[in-house]
C-alpha cells in the first residue's frame, strides 16, 4: 500500500476544525470557559483568571500556615538554644570546661575579658545617654557643648568620654582597621587569582597525563610495563575506630605481590589495640600479603619519628617508592596504578599527590563547613599551584614519594609538628617538582565534633610559623629562582599562613565591635558584607552542593580565626603549644561499599562456622580475648561536651555590641554582629557538632 501524502496540515495549521462549544456551570464557584475548537483547552490561560474567593481565601491559609510554622520552628530552635545555654553553662551538666594548658590562651582569655566588661560598663553608660536625650553619638559631626550647657556631673563626663573617644580611641581604630582592610584586600586578590587559575584549568583542560597505557602490553610473554619496588606505610597511634578498614584497603591494593611491601607503623601506647593491630597485621599476613608489623619502644618525635624510624630499616634500600596513608584512609585498589606511572621518564618529579574525599561530609553542620574548606584547598590551591608552579605542601597522606627525593632533601626531621611541610620546602628547595592528582580521590574522614576539629586547626596553623622560622635562612641561601622565593615567603608562608588569622580575628571579632562603641571609626559597608560574602562564595564554588550554607561558613570561618590566630602567635614565638601533637579522634566511618562488603562477610560467616585447625589452647584464648576487646571497641562511649571561655567572652562581647548598634539604629552591622555573636556562643557551648536532623 503506497503511503499516504497529505501535506494540507503544512499550511492549514491554523484552521480551526469542528463546530464552536460553550459549556456553562451552574454552580457559581467555577468560572465559564469558552472552548472554540479541539486545541482551544489546551491554550496557556492567564493564571489571574478562574479563581473565586474561596481559592483566593485557600492560598492565604496556606501562605499562613507556611508563616506560622516558619514562627515555630525558630521558636523552637531559640527555645532548644536557651535550653543549652541553662543546662551547659549555669547548670554545667555534661560538660566540663576546656583546660588552657599555656599561658598563650589564659592571657588572649584576659584579654577579651577585658574587651568584653569594657563594652558592657560603655553600653550601660550610653544606654543611660540616650534615655537622657544625648544623642550626640548618632551625629556623624560631633557638636560638644559648652560647659554653661552642661547639667549634672554625669552630663560631664559622658562629654569628656566623647571628647577622649574622638581624640585618642578613634584614630589608633582607624588606623589599625585601614591596616587589616588592606591585608584583607591582598588576601582576597590573591584568592580571586587562584580562583581564575582553576577556572583556566578547566578550560583548558590541563591536568598531569600518563603517556599512553603502561599497564598493557602488546607482548603476549612479557608484562610491557616493569613494577616497581612500592613500599606502603601505615602510620598510627591509638587508632582502634579505624585500624580494620585502613588496612584492609591497603592490602586489596592492585600491585604484584612481590613488588609491594605493607609497614603498618603502630605507635600506640595502649596494650589493647596494639594487641587488635598486630592480629589484623596476622590475618592479612596469612593471606599472602606481604605485609609486617613495627612498634617502637620509644616513641619520640610524633610521627615523623615513626617514619624515619620506618625510613632505617635495611630492607628499604630495596625500594624506590614510598606511600604513606594515615590510619582512617582508605585508597581504592587502582591506587598505585593511577599514581606511580607519573614518574616515569620524569626523574625531577619527587611527590605525586592525591585528593582526599570525605565519607561523613554530611554527618552534621561541621563536617559540611569542613568539606567546603577542604574542597578549596585541594581543588584550587593546590591544583593551581601544581600545574603552574610544581609545588604546593604535602599534606602527609595519600601521596608518593620517590625515595631518592627523601633522602637528598634530609629525611623526615622531628623539629616540628608539620612533618608533611617540612619535607615538602626542603625537597622544592632542592629542585623537585610535584604533581597534583584532582581526579585521583582517597575516602578518609574529617572529624565530628569541635573539640578534634580544633586541636587538628591548632597544629596545622601553629606548625607552619614555628617552620617559617626554622626554613627562612634556608630559603634565603638556596639555589632556586627569586620568583620562587618570593612566592614560599610571601604566599605560602605570610600571606596564607600568617596574614589570613590575623586580619581575620583582629577585623571582625575585634575592630568591628570596638566600632560600635566608637563610631567615628566606623568600618565602610563593603568591608563588613559584600567583600566577605563575595570571598565565600568563592571558597563554595568547588563544592557547589553546599551553597546553602553560605552564611554559616562565613560566621563559622570568623569564629575559627580565635583558634587560628591563637595558634599562629604559638607557632611564631615558639611557645609551648607549637609542639605539641594530639591524633584526631576518629569515628570509623565505612563507605557504602564497605558496608555492602561487611554485611556480606558477616553472612558468609553466619552460615559456615569457624574452625580454627591447628590452634593450640593459649592461641584460642587469645583469639576470644581479642574478639572481646573488638566488642568492647564497639561499645558506644557517651560523649561529653566541653565549654570553650574565649568563643563564649567572644560572642558576649558581640551580642553587647549588636545591642549598641541597635541604639544607633545600624541594620547591617546588628544583624552581622547578632549572627556573629550567636555562632560563637553556638561554638563556645560545643553545639556546633551536634547530629543534624
Amino acid at each position: 500500500m503506497a503511503p499516504r501524502l497529505d501535506f494540507s496540515n503544512w499550511w492549514a495549521k491554523d484552521t480551526r476544525k469542528g463546530n464552536p462549544v460553550v459549556v456553562t456551570m451552574e454552580n457559581p464557584n467555577f468560572s465559564v470557559v469558552e472552548i472554540d475548537g479541539p486545541d482551544s483547552a489546551f491554550r496557556p490561560v492567564e493564571k489571574s483568571r478562574g479563581k473565586n474567593a474561596k481559592q483566593v481565601t485557600w492560598v492565604l491559609l496556606l501562605k499562613a500556615n507556611r508563616a506560622v510554622g516558619c514562627v515555630a520552628w525558630l521558636a523552637t530552635v531559640l527555645w532548644a538554644l536557651l535550653g543549652a545555654i541553662k543546662k551547659r553553662l549555669i547548670h554545667r551538666q555534661g560538660v566540663t570546661l576546656a583546660s588552657e594548658k599555656l599561658g598563650k590562651g589564659k592571657l588572649l582569655f584576659r584579654v577579651i575579658r577585658v574587651f568584653l566588661v569594657t563594652a558592657l560598663a560603655i553600653l550601660a553608660f550610653e544606654f543611660v545617654a540616650y534615655l537622657q536625650g544625648w544623642h550626640y553619638f548618632n551625629n556623624p559631626s560631633l557638636h560638644i557643648p559648652k560647659t554653661s550647657d552642661l547639667e549634672g556631673v554625669l552630663h560631664m563626663v559622658y562629654v569628656a568620654w566623647l571628647t577622649f573617644r574622638a581624640d585618642y580611641i578613634a584614630p589608633l581604630i582607624q588606623a589599625l582597621s585601614k591596616f587589616c582592610v588592606l591585608l584583607f584586600l591582598i588576601q582576597s586578590a590573591d584568592r580571586t587569582v587562584l580562583c581564575l587559575g582553576c577556572l583556566w584549568i578547566k578550560y583548558k583542560k590541563i591536568k598531569p597525563r600518563i603517556v599512553g597505557d603502561p599497564f598493557k602490553s602488546d607482548d603476549l610473554e612479557g608484562s610491557g610495563y616493569e613494577y616497581p619496588m612500592v613500599l606502603v606505610q601505615i602510620p598510627m597511634c591509638n587508632e582502634k575506630e579505624v585500624y580494620e578498614q585502613s588496612i584492609s584497603a591497603v592490602c586489596q591494593l592492585d600491585w604484584p605481590k612481590d613488588r609491594i611491601l605493607i609497614q603498618v607503623l603502630d605507635d600506640s601506647d595502649d596494650e589493647s589495640v596494639q594487641r587488635l593491630i598486630k592480629a589484623e597485621v596476622t590475618k592479612w599476613s596469612q593471606r599472602g600479603i606481604n605485609i609486617i608489623y613495627r612498634h617502637r619502644l620509644v616513641r619520640t618525635g610524633y610521627k615523623a619519628g615513626n617514619l624515619k624510624s620506618a625510613m632505617g630499616c635495611d630492607y628499604v634500600k630495596g625500594y624506590e617508592f614510598v606511600a604513606i596513608f594515615d590510619a582512617d584512609f582508605q585508597p581504592n585498589p587502582d591506587f598505585l596504578k593511577q599514581t606511580v606511572p607519573h614518574f616515569k621518564d620524569n626523574p625531577e618529579l619527587g611527590l605525586v599527590q592525591a585528593r582526599w574525599s570525605f565519607v561523613n561530609k554530611d554527618e552534621n553542620l561541621l563536617t559540611r563547613l569542613q568539606n567546603i574548606n577542604l574542597c578549596f584547598h585541594f581543588e584550587v590551591e593546590q591544583q593551581v599551584n601544581g600545574v603552574f608552579l610544581n609545588f604546593f605542601g604535602f599534606n602527609g597522606t595519600a601521596g608518593v614519594w620517590r625515595i631518592k627525593a627523601l633522602e637528598e632533601s634530609g629525611g623526615w626531621l622531628e623539629r616540628t609538628t608539620v612533618e608533611d611541610m617540612d619535607i615538602a620546602v626542603r625537597a622544592h628547595l632542592n629542585g623537585w617538582k610535584f604533581i597534583f592528582l584532582n581526579d585521583v580521590k582517597v575516602l578518609c574522614e574529617v572529624p565530628e565534633s569541635y573539640e578534634a576539629y580544633r586541636k587538628q586547626q591548632h597544629r596545622w596553623h601553629s606548625g607552619p610559623m614555628h617552620l617559617f622560622r626554622l626554613c627562612l635562612p634556608a630559603i634565603i641561601t638556596s639555589k632556586i629562582s627569586v620568583c620562587k622565593k618570593a612566592n614560599m615567603i610571601l604566599l605560602f608562608f605570610l600571606l596564607r599562613k600568617l596574614i589570613l588569622p590575623f586580619y581575620s580575628f583582629t577585623l571582625f571579632c575585634i575592630i568591628l565591635p570596638l566600632t560600635m562603641f566608637v563610631p567615628e571609626a566606623e568600618l565602610p559597608m563593603w568591608v563588613i558584607c559584600y567583600v566577605p560574602v563575595f570571598m565565600s562564595f568563592l571558597n563554595i564554588l568547588p563544592a557547589p552542593k553546599s551553597v546553602p550554607f553560605i552564611v554559616p561558613y562565613l560566621l563559622f570561618e570568623n569564629t575559627m580565626s580565635v583558634t587560628k590566630f591563637n595558634a599562629m602567635v604559638s607557632g611564631l614565638f615558639q611557645l609551648g603549644s607549637s609542639y605539641e601533637w594530639v591524633v584526631t579522634k576518629k569515628a570509623g566511618r565505612s563507605s557504602e561499599s564497605d558496608l555492602l562488603a561487611v554485611a556480606e562477610k558477616d553472612s558468609k560467616t553466619m552460615n559456615q562456622p569457624q574452625i580454627y585447625r591447628g590452634a593450640s589452647e593459649s592461641d584460642l584464648s587469645e583469639l576470644n580475648q581479642i574478639k572481646e576487646q573488638k566488642e568492647a571497641a564497639q561499645v558506644p562511649v557517651k560523649k561529653v561536651n566541653k565549654i570553650y571561655r574565649k568563643e563564649l567572652a567572644l560572642a558576649f562581647l558581640l551580642l553587647t555590641a549588636s545591642v549598641r548598634s541597635l541604639l544607633s539604629a545600624q541594620g547591617v552591622h546588628f544583624y552581622f554582629l547578632l549572627f556573629q555573636g550567636v555562632t560563637f556562643l553556638l561554638v563556645g557551648l560545643d553545639l556546633i557538632g551536634e547530629q543534624m536532623s
